[in-house]
């Protein structure tokens, strides 16, 4: 048997592996969204929402996914999540309709985005790290970005050179083979036991000496208050997100200028995850998520400044602080949450946490596209979401047991 530090290591490694591999077959869909319009010659409004479900389903699956965990431990979940990955790929290589790609290909893909993703990974990390575990959780985030840098290219030379249709084929199939070796070889059992050894009640049960339910934790104002945390952000974030590139078209800037600008942001993004985890392992978690709040509101405000001023270092500074901090605070939340919650159910509270997430993501996109059609221009949508990730970091400061951190 591998001693502790080498089972540590293969964790980290497969979680990086399984969410780098789910991530990046989720975003590949924006690479298949010309060859499905131009076989089916749907509107584009149909095939973009195909995206959504995904990752709407990511978010809503999340809390089952937790659930799961608990209760199965990671070896069926990860099962489950490749064989939904792998299923979802091969149906949409024969879908022919609408609806193929949205029952077929949507909601199976964003299963596994849960399943294979963030909720599990933090709470199998959460039995083996207390030294360190925000940066090794923000490693395993990271892999996200990852994941979107090698799938994408990877899915658009199998497009080009065997048709989209075959292309699902070979990446289904590559996703069973790559992940199910580590399913079958692997000592899950050994992974999914407590590395720590070690039995401190005070990590894992509530002031009552029991272990952490969903009624006590319903109770908590900390569980509340991360909540809060992704769902707020989230509405901030992705107010602005879904209407960056149009508005840095609409004060000046040429398109692809506009799209390889927000483009470098996620280059930037595993390098704000990695730094964030390593400095909340240092300076606290508090001190490190405040400092992220504070270079993503400069970034808005760069943004709000663009449409006054034609300064050329507005556009590098708004990249740089974006890409720094966007999805910096999800591996520090997850952590703050695991730690505060350490114990049997700490999958299935970590999913009720990150819904926030998805919830405010829904939110904050729709109400953006409102509030431009109702006033006609960006302004309104700017301040929405700088207030949105403003009222996104209170609870740092609000809820004493966050507060502390």
């Amino acid at each position: 048997m591998p001693p502790p530090r080498t089972l540590a290591f293969i964790i980290v490694a497969v979680c990086f592996l399984f969410g780098m591999v789910s991530r990046g077959l989720a975003e590949s869909f924006t690479v298949f969204l010309l060859p499905l319009s131009a076989e089916f010659g749907w509107p584009r409004n149909s095939l973009t929402g195909i995206y959504s479900v995904i990752m709407l389903t990511a978010g809503l699956s999340a809390p089952l996914a937790g659930h799961l965990f608990d209760r199965w431990g990671p070896r069926r979940l990860y099962l489950l999540g490749i064989l939904a990955l792998a299923g979802g790929l091969l149906v949409a290589s024969m879908a022919t309709a609408r609806w193929h790609f949205y029952l077929g290909l949507s909601v199976p893909i964003g299963f596994a985005g849960a399943a294979l993703g963030n909720v599990p990974h933090t709470a199998l990390l959460s039995r083996w790290f207390d030294k360190n575990f925000s940066t090794v959780t923000a490693l395993v985030y990271s892999a996200m970005g990852i994941g979107t840098f090698t799938v994408l290219p990877l899915s658009q030379v199998l497009i080009d050179g065997a048709g989209w249709r075959q292309a699902y084929v070979w990446l289904g199939a590559a996703a069973f083979v790559i992940l199910g070796i580590l399913i079958v070889f692997l000592p899950w059992k050994r992974l999914a036991h407590d590395g720590r050894d070690r039995t401190d009640q005070a990590t894992t049960a509530h002031a009552g000496g029991e272990p952490w339910t969903f009624a006590a934790v319903a109770r908590n104002p900390a569980f509340w208050g991360l909540f809060s945390v992704y769902f707020f952000t989230a509405v901030g974030i992705y107010a602005m997100v879904v209407q960056v590139v149009a508005y840095l078209t609409s004060v000046g800037y040429s398109a692809l200028t506009a799209a390889s600008a927000f483009g470098f942001t996620g280059i930037l993004t595993p390098v704000g995850m990695l730094s964030a985890g390593w400095l909340a392992d240092r300076l606290g978690r508090r001190n490190t998520v405040m400092a992220t709040y504070v270079l993503t509101l400069a970034g808005l405000l760069c943004l709000y400044v663009m449409q006054f001023h034609s300064a050329p270092w507005l556009l590098p500074l708004f990249v740089i602080c974006t890409g720094l901090t966007l999805g910096s605070r999800g591996p520090l939340v997850s952590t703050t949450t695991a730690t505060l919650f350490r114990g049997p159910n700490v999958g299935a509270i970590l999913g009720a946490v990150t819904l926030g997430g998805g919830l405010g993501g829904a939110c904050g996109s729709w109400i953006s596209g409102a509030l431009y059609d109702w006033s006609g221009d960006y302004n309104a949508v700017l301040i929405f979401s700088i207030i949105g990730v403003a009222l996104g970091s209170t609870p740092f400061w609000l809820v004493r047991a966050l507060a502390q951190r």
